[in-house]
């Protein structure tokens, strides 16, 4: 009995050469120069978050006798306690605070109030507009259109006298409705942005819908809405981050604590500074809190902001 092995069949590329890496971009001097350019500024755009912090963690004794330093001079938390009422008279006056009262948490539930009560309004009536100027067909439409862009390019200064006698003659000054209501429904740009948008959606898939018997009223819940749910979170957050740092009109409206925003009640607490000098570490603490929430809203939906924009169609 005889055996045969079957050949072995060689060939010259047997293995698979491994995929080569990909290659590196060179570091050209073009390069190089535009990481430098783009990290100063960065570093120029996040000191002064860096400098609020590190003055809000500082004692205001240090401060005086060290002002240049980089670093926390004499640690302390003073700052952060006299803001949210946690130390007495005696230790606030000590630490160089006014010892005056804060009510932080009644500024706080005024600027969430305000702050999401225009967002949801605005947000939907504007919705609304956007969706009649980009799909209802009515006679001087464009001239209307025309007329809300030319308003985004009037100054907020020469609206706020105006304003002001209309929020006096309805009694609502020193109220939390009195500071929403100029900016409570309409806003040019959120009708922009969102007609943008609007324009983009096929009108196939809104016809389909009329032709089941839907009305316009239905689509625009049903269909129109759901389809803008990104340029809408997009155009919320927007809204909500100007609500929240609104200040000048806040201020002439608003006179007690019921109604005092958190930017206004700044303001105030800089106002109470003691006759040895400004709380610089206590008034830094105050900015930093009003303003961390706005900071990490941004920091989360930055991305998003960036390419609804885009998306919509504004350069």
């Amino acid at each position: 009995m005889t055996t045969t092995d079957a050949p072995v069949t060689t060939t010259a590329h047997a293995a698979a050469p491994a995929p080569s890496a990909r290659p590196r971009r060179r570091l050209s001097p073009g390069r190089l120069a535009a990481w430098a350019v783009m990290i100063v500024i960065l570093l120029i755009t996040v000191f002064p978050f860096y400098w609020m912090l590190r003055t809000a963690l500082s004692s205001n004794t240090a401060l005086a006798t060290n002002p240049s330093s980089l670093l926390p001079v004499g640690f302390s938390l003073g700052g952060f306690a006299r803001v949210f009422g946690l130390q007495d008279v005696d230790t606030a006056v000590s630490q160089g605070g006014s010892g005056a009262s804060i009510t932080f948490w009644q500024y706080l539930l005024n600027t969430v109030v305000v702050a999401t009560s225009i967002t949801v309004v605005q947000t939907f009536s504007c919705a609304m507009a956007a969706y009649a100027f980009s799909r209802l067909r009515w006679r001087g439409r464009e001239t209307v259109f025309l007329v809300f862009l030319a308003a985004m390019m009037i100054p907020q200064i020469f609206t706020l006298l105006p304003n002001f006698v209309l929020i006096k003659n309805l009694h609502l000054v020193d109220t939390l409705l009195g500071i929403m209501l100029p900016s409570l429904f309409i806003s040019p740009f959120a009708i922009f942005f969102l007609r943008q948008f609007f324009n983009n959606i096929s009108r196939e898939v809104e016809e389909a819908a009329l032709i089941d018997g839907a009305s316009k009223v239905r689509v625009f819940f049903t269909l129109i809405l759901p389809m803008s749910s990104a340029p809408l979170a997009t155009l919320g957050l927007l809204t909500y981050m100007t609500a929240w740092n609104e200040y000048f009109w806040s201020l002439m409206v608003s006179y007690s604590d019921s109604s005092r925003v958190l930017t206004v009640a700044l303001a105030v607490f800089r106002a109470q500074s003691p006759n040895t000098g400004t709380d610089w570490a206590g008034l830094m603490a105050a900015t930093l809190v009003a303003a961390l929430p706005m900071l990490i809203l941004f920091a989360l939906f930055a991305k998003r902001i960036v390419n609804s924009i885009g998306f919509s169609g504004i350069k």
